[in-house]
């Protein structure tokens, strides 16, 4: 499929897709800040540099954009049509990265949460605030809002 737009425009488009403070990750502060959660925000000292940490839960989320991070069997998870080999190159680094950060905060006894995308969109933002809430709350396993379900995972 041919792009819909010159290059110049498709350039300037992708150089304006921020890595903070992007739609996804206000709502769910947003979101988190109205149930009474509060957290600070990228912190450059951990690994991964979480989107959010809560220090008084002793632990961090990340809210991944599905495209970027490989959310599985997700409706925006595509892979473009042009230069594939450059994009499956990059897309199997951000997963490594990924998963290498959840790993080194899980060994320095941080709990995780991966918060997708694709579960922010429509009413879903209002539950999914309250399942991370009660997972910290909860105080056990990691949190993946794409398996809706928590995780007991452990370094």
């Amino acid at each position: 499929m041919v792009d819909v737009v010159d290059p110049i425009t498709r350039s300037r488009m992708m150089a304006g897709i921020q890595s903070k403070n992007t739609r996804p990750e206000r709502l769910l502060r947003q979101k988190l800040h109205a149930i009474g959660i509060r957290y600070r925000l990228h912190a450059p000292d951990l690994p991964g540099k979480p989107d959010l940490v809560f220090p008084r839960f002793n632990a961090v989320a990340f809210v991944h954009g599905c495209f970027w991070h490989r959310h599985k069997d997700c409706h925006w998870c595509s892979i473009p049509s042009s230069n594939t080999d450059f994009w499956s190159t990059k897309f199997e680094r951000n997963v490594v990265r990924d998963k290498d950060a959840r790993d080194a905060l899980r060994c320095a006894h941080w709990r995780v949460a991966t918060v997708w995308e694709c579960s922010l969109r429509g009413a879903g933002a209002d539950t999914l605030a309250d399942s991370v809430a009660d997972w910290l709350r909860n105080g056990n396993g990691d949190f993946d809002s794409g398996l809706v379900r928590l995780r007991a995972d452990r370094c």
